[in-house]
């Protein structure tokens, strides 16, 4: 890696998982009957394709201190009832207006610590979705398992319900590292519920690891990934540390910042892992994401249906996604919506009957041109730039830096991110964000880019 390039772009910047990103969403937010509206709209033209349902839990028995998520820390487990209950709630409110009966083609668990809840519990509220809904031929369902506390039963009862694509969050077996993030599993805990999920027939099983966590060094990360690879499962989520202790509520503060790798040290430790995929084959999906050809991912990659909302990276596109639980967002295409972070302000706003939304934002036509363009450069890393003059020769000439660097390339109205470009993906789609441009922050909003 050219260190020069990494100091030179290593800037605060969105990871681009919606456009516009979250803190450039209109003020005055979103009103009910418009994210109402924008949904049947979304829904109508695409019912045959089927929605999207993401489902967050949020309670964790302990915090992790690298995590950025909206959580409840709790050991008691008399939570999980109630807020089961309350997610039906909140998804009947969705059935009830719209027009027909919902086709349903993905679900993804997330959280929190999905597995926190006990395999009855989650079959209980699964079978409450899909008791108001219809299920599409072929469906992708998804959840997060926490090495620690998955058991074989939850795989089991899930599988039963057509689960098939599990995601562990590995992180980093140093145990240096697992102590400062305050995540400790061992090699065998990992190792045990990544066979039994083979063994009961998951179809996908991804790790999540982070680079750039405090105390990594290159020795470390090797060893991390050499025991994923002895593991070798289907997908592999490298995600780059976001490191964001001001923001209110987060638990980022479990070490210092000096114990941090610092720019080039930091890419260094995502150029070996990289490297050490490609020798085990994997190939690189998108920004981050790393499968074997064996995997669906790799599969859309090839055929052009990759997809990023979210929920990241998805083998399929659907135009509806709605979210349930607290602080889910929603996205209808057409509009975003978030629901109450608070747990006690989610509940209750669901039992008066209203959709428990505390902010959106009520895209433009501009807005969903170039939402489109950062989406394929995140899916794809090329667009065919199809908005106006004026509006392409300004983002061309933000590119103009990065394309004299050999990171972008542009022919008439193409833009292609080059090989180098790639680890620059997110300064590329930062040229392209009107809103980012336009209202320049006089606060620290995002992590660093590289």
């Amino acid at each position: 890696m050219n260190t020069e390039l990494i100091r030179k772009y290593n800037v605060p910047g969105p990871r681009y998982t919606s456009y516009p990103t979250v803190p450039y969403w209109n003020k005055s937010g979103i009103k009910t009957e418009d994210w109402e509206s924008t949904l049947i709209s979304s829904f109508a033209e695409s019912y045959d394709e089927g929605i999207s349902l993401y489902i967050h839990l949020p309670f964790c028995e302990s915090l992790c201190t690298f995590c950025g998520y909206h959580k409840k820390i709790t050991k008691r487990h008399e939570v999980e009832s109630p807020y089961i209950k309350t997610v039906l709630k909140e998804w009947k409110l969705y059935t009830d207006f719209l027009p027909i009966t919902p086709i349903i083609k993905e679900i993804h668990l997330g959280g929190g610590t999905p597995t926190f809840f006990s395999p009855d519990n989650l079959k209980r509220l699964i079978y409450g979705i899909l008791d108001e809904a219809e299920v599409a031929e072929q469906v992708e369902f998804s959840f997060e398992g926490h090495p620690n506390n998955t058991t074989r039963e939850h795989l089991e009862a899930l599988y039963e319900l057509e689960f098939r694509r599990v995601s562990y969050g590995v992180q980093d077996y140093d145990p240096r590292v697992q102590f400062a993030i305050n995540r400790i599993q061992s090699f065998e805990n990992v190792k045990r519920v990544h066979d039994w999920s083979k063994e009961i027939g998951y179809t996908s099983v991804n790790h999540d690891l982070v680079f750039g966590l405090p105390h990594q060094n290159l020795k470390g990360i090797e060893n991390t990934i050499n025991k994923t690879n002895e593991l070798r499962p289907d997908r592999i989520a490298f995600y780059s540390y976001a490191h964001v202790p001001w923001m209110k509520g987060n638990g980022q503060r479990g070490f210092n910042d000096d114990d941090l790798p610092k720019d080039d040290e930091k890419r260094a430790l995502y150029e070996l892992g990289k490297r050490m995929f490609y020798e085990n084959d994997y190939v690189e999906i998108g920004m981050d994401h790393f499968a074997l050809r064996s995997d669906g991912l790799y599969e859309a990659m090839q055929h052009g249906d990759l997809h990023r909302n979210f929920m990241g990276y998805t083998a399929g596109t659907t135009k509806a996604m709605i979210g349930l639980g607290m602080s889910a967002i929603s996205d209808s295409w057409y509009s975003f919506a978030q629901n109450e972070k608070n747990l006690k302000g989610y509940e209750q706003r669901v039992e008066r009957g209203e959709i428990p939304i505390f902010r959106g934002h009520l895209l433009n036509n501009k807005d969903l041109m170039i939402r489109q363009q950062i989406l394929n450069i995140m899916c794809s890393f090329k667009t065919e730039f199809g908005g106006s003059e004026q509006v392409f020769m300004q983002i061309k000439d933000r590119l103009s830096e990065l394309e004299q660097d050999g990171l972008v390339q542009i022919s008439g109205r193409t833009i292609k991110v080059t090989e180098a470009g790639i680890p620059f993906v997110r300064n590329v789609c930062m040229a392209f964000d009107l809103k980012l441009h336009r209202n320049k922050a006089k606060e620290k909003l995002f992590s660093q880019t590289v």
